[in-house]
């Protein structure tokens, strides 16, 4: 992320209460996609599967001759440059947060993910068709229950000018705002609540995006080897190298989408108003690592 003032971080006041307690689910039945890796470039194939109470979202390496497995929880996060990328042991995969953003807010909170490769595909750029085949698969109501982290007092972490924090709220609220130095992108901003808004039409179809400038310093780091124009809005400084856009905003619904993936690291997205401003996969993590520690 460059050089920045080193991150000032308040401590939450966290109360998990049993009125907030949601039922756990999981897919009816199993539902496969294949695709490029956006970072790695490496053609793998996602299978989904329903899993039972208790177990939560988790990957499993089925390319690996132990067959690892990976748990989708903040803790087994390795690295966020990018992506945000977990780990168990050797064992890794990367570019996770649209996947899960798609199963959290379906209310998929137990789920087997097997993949055959170290990253999951990055599709057409959106969580659009990892929502579409979750719904086609159909989530199957489970008897468990899960309660959220509550927020009851406000948590700040802050590197530079970008911020994230999570204040009290009454219900899950999620807002973000980018500011680019590209007339195309400019300042934005979307928030997002989902007792007022379904995700998959305010969100999911929000695709990332890159600078052209950028791109050959990228690829030349092992970056975005699987970017292309099919899978990624490009902006120059004279504008958008393939419209058209899905929404005006669609980089700062993008950028709430990863922030919504990287909060379901935490199993249940947090009963708080989450503001992001600048911020990038590493606050993200950030801020879900100090609820947990709250």
């Amino acid at each position: 992320m460059g050089e920045s003032n080193p991150p000032t971080t308040t401590a939450p006041v966290t109360e998990p209460q049993a009125q907030f307690a949601a039922a756990q689910g999981t897919l009816t039945q199993p539902f496969t996609q294949s695709g490029i890796g956006l970072h790695s470039g490496q053609e793998t194939t996602v299978r989904v599967l329903p899993a039972p109470e208790q177990a939560g979202r988790y990957f499993v390496r089925t390319d690996l001759s132990d067959t690892p497995t990976i748990p989708a929880q903040v803790s087994f996060v390795r690295q966020t440059l990018l992506s945000t990328e977990l780990a168990h042991g050797e064992a890794t995969v990367r570019t996770v947060e649209h996947l899960l953003a798609a199963l959290v807010t379906a209310g998929v909170s137990n789920a087997r993910i097997e993949i055959d490769g170290p990253e999951v595909p990055l599709l057409d750029g959106s969580a659009l068709p990892w929502v579409t085949a979750i719904a086609q698969a159909g989530i199957q109501p489970q008897t468990g229950s899960q309660t959220p982290i509550i927020v009851t007092n406000p948590v700040h972490i802050q590197e530079g000018d970008a911020f994230v924090m999570a204040l009290p709220a009454s219900t899950p609220r999620f807002t973000y705002g980018i500011d680019f130095d590209v007339s195309a992108i400019g300042n934005q901003w979307q928030s997002w609540s989902p007792a007022v808004a379904n995700f998959a039409e305010v969100v999911a179809a929000a695709r990332t995006f890159g600078l052209a400038h950028q791109v050959d310093y990228l690829r030349e780091k092992g970056l975005i080897k699987g970017g292309s124009l099919a899978n990624a809005l490009v902006c120059d400084h004279t504008g958008w190298v393939n419209p058209p856009l899905r929404f005006d905003n669609e980089p700062a619904r993008h950028k709430l989408l990863d922030l919504v993936g990287d909060l379901s690291l935490l199993g249940a997205l947090p009963l708080a108003h989450v503001v992001a401003y600048k911020a990038s996969h590493g606050l993200h993590v950030q801020l879900a690592q100090a609820l947990v520690a709250g």
